[in-house]
């Protein structure tokens, strides 16, 4: 039995910072290790990912962790979280490898934070009022604009993809859930470790080999440094993720979601000389001022409870 406290759930302002500080930091590096898997995908294939993710991810978390509190306490939801995650991850290297570009994955997946904003209702208890109902809606609109028939993105990718954003939300909440009962080290390590039978069982699927051809897991020596970096930065990523999600509440640290559209717009240019059209920015743009106005509902709603308990005592 493991006798290290668990950090739990914080809402005070000083811890927030921290938590959205950390949160970002997180997507700038998981959008680089997003980058690199992408590049490595033609030649590693999807199960050869996911394998080198779980095993280099679950060393990295290990090391950081000196090996201290590992083992879940919530055993139930960390293996059913980093199931769940990691199908996820499966779903978005598939699209990956059939071709869907960087920045494009990103807009689509921009609905993320609203779905969070929605999902935190019935699970986490958290309210929302009536307008940032309206914000929701307008930027599920938004996503309807970048996927209208005869666009970019209306590819049967961006169908799996759509998929992948709702359990990417689902799983944000799982891991604010895990908050007050897992380290932020047992969360990681676990979603790494996870990694490693779902590659095993997705290494005979043909339909997912590179070009039509087995993965090769033993790559070049480029390679081979291109995927230590991409787990080790998977790892670190996971690890800023879970502890920003004990610091501050799930409708804080959901904006932070449209970052990777940034960075992937910059390194899908330099990388994969990838430009989107102007119906996913447009698009993407309308979704993400829903969600930063959903982010500015919430400050409103959090100070109005500050001064009603001001009042009161």
């Amino acid at each position: 039995m493991r006798n290290d406290p668990i950090p739990g759930r914080s809402t005070s302002g000083e811890a927030a910072v921290r938590g959205i500080a950390l949160a970002a930091l997180g997507y700038f590096i998981i959008t680089g290790a997003d980058a690199a898997v992408k590049y490595a995908l033609p030649e590693v294939g999807v199960a050869g990912a996911m394998l080198w993710r779980g095993v280099v991810g679950a060393l990295a978390v290990a090391v950081i962790a000196r090996g201290r509190g590992l083992w879940p306490r919530n055993t139930r939801l960390v293996l059913g979280r980093s199931f769940l995650h990691c199908s996820v991850s499966a779903l978005w290297y598939v699209v990956w490898l059939a071709g869907l570009g960087l920045a494009d994955s990103y807009a689509v997946a921009a609905a993320a934070p609203l779905l969070m904003t929605l999902l935190a209702i019935p699970m986490l208890g958290e309210a929302v009022g009536w307008r940032r109902w309206i914000s929701c809606l307008l930027g599920f609109s938004g996503v309807l604009f970048m996927l209208q028939p005869g666009g970019d993105l209306w590819r049967w990718e961006v169908a799996l993809l759509l998929v992948a954003v709702v359990g990417v939300a689902v799983s944000r909440i799982w891991t604010r859930t895990l908050a007050s009962t897992d380290t932020a080290a047992t969360i990681a390590l676990w979603l790494m470790l996870m990694h490693i039978p779902l590659g095993l069982a997705l290494l005979p699927v043909t339909a997912l080999w590179p070009e039509g051809r087995p993965p090769n897991l033993f790559p070049s020596w480029p390679m081979f440094f291109l995927l230590l970096f991409f787990g080790v930065s998977n790892a670190i990523a996971h690890l800023l993720f879970a502890r920003a999600f004990a610091l501050t509440r799930v409708a804080s640290l959901a904006p932070l979601e449209y970052t990777p559209l940034l960075w992937g717009l910059v390194l899908g240019f330099v990388i994969f000389a990838e430009v989107p059209a102007w119906t996913t920015l447009a698009g993407a743009a309308v979704v993400i001022a829903a969600g930063i106005y959903n982010l500015h509902r919430e400050r409103v709603r959090r100070a109005e409870e500050r001064a009603r308990h001001g009042a009161a005592s």
